[in-house]
Parts: C-alpha cells; sequence; structure tokens
C-alpha cells in the first residue's frame, strides 16, 4: 500500500480526502502521524471523556471548523443523564478508521397529545460542562432503520437533523470526524417530556490513560492497512 508523508493535520486537506472518488484508505494513511505524535508524547493532547460514552481527541480547530478522532471502547457506557438523540449545530462528515459504527436516523414532527420527547438546548461551556435546558417544543419521534458504515467508509450529516450513534457493546470502533459550525443551528436533545434542566460533564483523561488508549487504536489502524 502506497504510505502518505507525515504532514500537518489540517481540515481542507481532510475534508479533499473525504471526498468522492479520493483513495479510500487515505483519511486513515493522514490521520495516523498525528495518533503516532499523541501515542509518544510528542504532541500533548488529552483525551476528553464525552457524556456519550466515547473518548473525542480535538486533534484542529480552525474558527467554525473541527476535526476530532472519536474512540468508541468496549466497556464505556453513556452517562445516565446524557441524551443519546441529538441534533448538532454543525455540519459533519464521518470517515470509519475500524469497526462498525451506525447511524440511527430520527424523524421528530410537533407531537402535541401525541408527544413522546421534549426538546432540549445544548449550552456547552469551555470548562466541558454542558447544560441542557428545556424547551417549551414537544414532540414526536420516530427513530429510523440504522445505516451502518464500516471501516473505509465515510458517512455525512447536516446540520440540525437528530440522530443516534449505534456501536455494538464490546466491538470497538473509531472514526474521524470533521465539522463545521452553521450560524442559525443550536446544538438539540430529546429528553423527556417532564425533564429538568441538568447538566452533564465532558472530563479530560489523564496524559498516560490518552497514550494508552491511542496505542491500542493505533494497533487497530495498522491491522486495518494490513488486510
Amino acid at each position: 500500500m502506497r504510505r502518505l508523508g507525515r504532514s500537518p493535520m489540517d481540515y481542507d486537506t481532510l475534508d479533499q480526502l473525504l471526498r468522492p472518488g479520493a483513495e479510500r484508505d487515505a483519511p486513515r494513511e493522514r490521520v495516523t502521524g498525528a495518533l503516532e505524535d499523541i501515542a509518544s508524547g510528542k504532541r500533548e493532547l488529552r483525551a476528553v471523556r464525552h457524556p456519550l460514552g466515547f473518548l473525542c481527541l480535538p486533534l484542529v480547530r480552525d474558527g467554525a471548523r473541527g476535526v476530532c478522532v472519536h474512540l468508541f471502547e468496549s466497556g464505556s457506557g453513556a452517562e445516565p443523564t446524557a441524551a443519546p438523540m441529538h441534533a448538532h449545530s454543525w455540519e459533519l462528515r464521518s470517515y470509519v478508521l475500524y469497526g462498525r459504527v451506525g447511524n440511527l436516523p430520527v424523524r421528530v414532527t410537533d407531537g402535541g397529545d401525541g408527544a413522546t420527547h421534549r426538546v432540549f438546548e445544548v449550552v456547552s461551556a469551555p470548562s466541558g460542562v454542558d447544560e441542557l435546558r428545556p424547551t417549551s417544543r414537544l414532540v414526536r419521534s420516530e427513530p429510523g432503520p440504522a445505516h451502518s458504515s464500516v471501516s473505509g467508509e465515510t458517512y455525512a450529516l447536516p446540520a440540525g437533523e437528530f440522530h443516534a450513534t449505534v456501536v455494538a457493546a464490546g466491538e470497538p470502533a473509531a472514526t474521524l470526524v470533521l465539522g463545521r459550525s452553521l450560524p442559525g443551528h443550536t446544538d438539540l436533545s430529546l429528553g423527556p417530556l417532564h425533564g429538568r434542566r441538568h447538566r452533564t460533564m465532558r472530563r479530560l483523561c489523564a496524559a498516560e490513560h490518552t497514550e494508552r488508549t491511542v496505542r491500542t487504536a493505533l494497533r487497530r489502524i495498522h491491522a486495518e492497512q494490513r488486510e
């Protein structure tokens, strides 16, 4: 397999590599160097444990644009108060580095007497605290069939579309995620009809834990490259 030289991570290059017609393995090749720097301690970056149970490695922040790697490890569950059905204020494209990741679309309509959920606004602070504020909007939610993407495949989600990410228990997976915030959109989630304002926390992992986890992810990526 042709290996790409180690180059700085940047949004525009990865954006092109995730377009239709690009080499299938190119995004995986491009991100490997960045992960090796983290695993060796050359780059000081600590993973963030998301309330939904995955680890986030924020590789690039470029104004309204960003690049992350999401690691779904076995034994990592979501917090009890986390809201799995949510809508981002940013559009995303996600490339599966290894494993299988399902995207479950959720159709919502104004509910009235038949409402199943209340819409919550999610306000995130730099400290890592996410405050979920109940709105007056009641909706009916209808989850559709999940669409699974496997290693080397890319899927996209527009801003404002409710969905949930589904990863089978005990089956590790990782994705390279490109996100671009759009004006006029707010992060939202679906919660109980009578749910109250509450908070969840995105927590920094220790450097040692981050490096160990990334080394494990790299072994899985290298296994994919050998196949």
